[in-house]
């Protein structure tokens, strides 16, 4: 009962935060930390293992469904650099400093801190970059960093747990090695097996429900045979996208809503858990303005690692390398700035440090300072990234180009329809009236991006065509509605006719 008070409370407090047009997330953490507070509320402890298969996984997936293989291929050195390099820079940089702020935490135990706080998560940078309209590599380098430095710092945490129970650190490189190519494995024979499976289903709802499947299955089955889960689930989810147009309409369309759904929860939670552990971590760890000194030191290493690894990262291949000037443009310094400060922690940080073995020298020092870096780069760059970026000025400015690569190819898609349908109409008798619609709805499509591209204020008769058709749709509805209460038709009609106009709907609307 308290888990559905919690979520139900979390999607209230995102409903609110989007009729405001705030960042939920930020909004989630803050009423979750004033919550914690009040008298009564159920403390709610994360359990890692919970969080990882039930959150992170489902999660991950969806993001690697909607994202661009073509797109994370061809900027796969600087996603590497961040979700790999930088992951393991912090660690590094994040557990110097603590050991030096905090004497009494051993090196070993800071390590750990180094981990747990290194993945950023872009669960808020990306919805503010998307509603800002940030160039589209920026968003792919967001994305793409999302993906993978999960993995990296998960890997990275065991090893350093190992390192501080004195096992090999030798063997535990090999073990980071192996799992990273384990994990990339056991995803990618997985998402081959669905996908094959799911062409040969012919049910757009069995595709749909062995798709839910997926994440769960990669995660659990990569960590049995101790590889990474993080990276099966994602390149499971690369895969199945990249094939998604092999797939039916129905399973694309399901698909799109059953994912957004389970991100809107699943996000809604995840946020108001973080702000909701402020109480457990202040009654174990009992800080005293010493700690909370060095919380605010250890913060503040968490966000200039990010600066110092960025901006050579952006510059120096460059430098080094023509093929790569060749290829790439050299990249604005404000972009690079808002890449550098795009590194809000999550709960991935929280839940690997709720996992941290009890014996572990310092355990409670290390929550409590994941906790303050998780809270402070949320609230702190969260909240003021969507001023940087307009101060900035960073946008898109490739818009025009590919609107003119759409049109391009709808106008050749619309063609190659024309062409089919001619070849059909010469294998046998179609009425005329019905060739002249379908040739009317192809010049349709073939000439609506045309008109967006050139359309400035006035409305385009593409935009005029959407608009009467969406309200010939309500009117229809409307009669079959009213035959229903009526009692001239039953739901069982009425829900065969929505479909059509709801699929009809769906095909007119644009996001």
């Amino acid at each position: 009962m308290e888990l559905l008070l919690l979520l139900a409370g979390s999607l209230a407090v995102t409903a609110f935060a989007k009729r405001l047009d705030w960042p939920a997330p930020l909004l989630l953490v803050a009423v979750g930390l004033a919550a914690s507070f009040i008298p009564g509320m159920p403390e709610f402890r994360l359990d890692p293992e919970l969080v990882l298969v039930l959150v992170l996984a489902p999660l991950l997936y969806s993001a690697a469904l909607d994202s661009s293989y073509l797109d994370i291929k061809a900027n796969l050195r600087p996603i590497g650099l961040l979700a790999v390099g930088l992951v393991l820079f912090t660690t590094a940089v994040v557990g110097v400093v603590a050991h030096l702020v905090i004497p009494e935490l051993p090196l070993a135990s800071a390590l750990v801190l180094g981990a747990v706080v290194a993945p950023p998560d872009a669960v808020a940078a990306v919805a503010i970059g998307r509603k800002l309209g940030l160039p589209r590599r920026a968003m792919t380098l967001l994305t793409g960093e999302s993906l993978g430095n999960d993995a990296t710092a998960l890997t990275a945490f065991k090893v350093a747990v190992a390192g501080a129970a004195a096992f090999s650190w030798g063997e535990s490189v090999l073990t980071l090695v192996v799992s990273s190519v384990g994990g990339v494995a056991v995803g990618l024979v997985l998402a081959v097996v669905v996908h094959a499976i799911r062409l040969r289903l012919g049910d757009g709802v069995l595709e749909s429900a062995l798709g839910l499947l997926v994440p769960f299955g990669a995660y659990l089955l990569a960590e049995e045979v101790h590889v990474s889960g993080v990276l099966a689930v994602v390149v499971a989810g690369l895969y199945l996208g990249h094939n998604a147009p092999a797939a039916g309409f129905s399973t694309r369309l399901q698909e799109f809503a059953v994912w957004r759904s389970v991100d809107v929860l699943l996000e809604a939670l995840v946020f108001a858990l973080i702000g909701l552990q402020l109480r457990t971590v202040v009654s174990d760890a009992q800080p005293d303005w010493e700690l909370l000194g060095a919380s605010a030191v250890v913060l503040a290493a968490v966000i200039l690692s990010r600066f110092v690894w960025v901006f050579p990262a952006a510059h120096i291949p460059r430098w080094l390398s023509p093929r790569i000037r060749k290829r790439e443009s050299r990249p604005g310094w404000q972009v690079v700035t808002v890449i550098s400060w795009a590194g809000m922690r999550g709960v991935v940080s929280l839940a690997a440090a709720a996992a941290i073995p009890l014996d572990m020298p310092g355990r409670d020092v290390v929550v409590l300072l994941t906790f303050v870096v998780t809270v402070g780069t949320l609230l702190l760059q969260g909240l003021t990234l969507p001023a940087l970026i307009r101060k900035l000025g960073v946008r898109a400015n490739d818009g025009h180009d590919r609107a003119l690569a759409e049109a391009q190819v709808q106008n050749t898609a619309a063609r190659a329809a024309i062409e089919r349908l001619e070849e059909i109409l010469g294998e046998g008798e179609i009425p005329d009236h019905l060739a002249d619609r379908l040739r009317a709805i192809a010049e349709h499509r073939g000439n609506a991006a045309w008109e967006r591209l050139g359309r400035q204020e006035q409305e385009s008769p593409a935009a005029a065509f959407r608009r009467l058709r969406r309200q010939m749709l309500e009117a229809e509805r409307a009669v079959f509605v009213a035959a229903r209460d009526a009692g001239d038709i039953d739901d069982e009609i009425l829900r065969r006719v929505q479909r059509e106009l709801d699929l009809e709907e769906a095909a007119l609307s644009r996001e």
